[in-house]
């Protein structure tokens, strides 16, 4: 595996990420929308209030994405990162990629001065949290996540 190359995706970038991230929600079992996805996704692009898109780069080509949204932390009164999105192309699992975009997701939270950089996973998506737990200094916390649909 050559070199990954990680950095914040630069709006020309956009079109190409797009097909990794209808590839990141059917692995999630959503139903993509490349339309809704370039609005929603571009707003995440360098510079962002909201959020940063991180992509990474083997041999050229787009082998994954992270996608980290800037929030609050009242327990800490502080502010946080949250990596709501971490994706790797099937091709490359296990080349080291999305440990490379997990770690300049730390390097940014740092970089912003931020509490904690936290993450979630599916609890069968063990491939993940095989990484995930490898991490130093990371550590699986006992909390339980809820959603209500508002859409509807």
């Amino acid at each position: 595996m050559s070199r990954v190359d990680v950095r914040p995706i630069q709006r020309p970038e956009l079109e190409g990420l797009l097909p990794l991230i209808a590839d990141y929600q059917t692995f999630y079992g959503a139903e993509p929308d490349r339309e809704r996805n370039r609005r929603y996704f571009s707003r995440f692009l360098h510079p962002s209030h909201v959020g940063l898109l991180l992509g990474a780069w083997v041999n050229e080509g787009l082998a994954g994405f992270a996608t980290l949204y800037w929030f609050f932390s009242s327990t800490k009164a502080a502010d946080s990162v949250l990596m709501n999105d971490l994706f790797v192309r099937e091709d490359v699992r296990g080349a080291g990629i999305g440990r490379a975009l997990i770690e300049r997701a730390i390097d940014e939270a740092r970089r912003r001065g931020a509490a904690h950089l936290e993450w979630y996973t599916g609890l069968d998506n063990l491939a993940a949290q095989r990484l995930y737990d490898s991490l130093p200094g990371a550590k699986r916390t006992s909390w339980h996540a809820y959603e209500i649909k508002t859409d509807d």
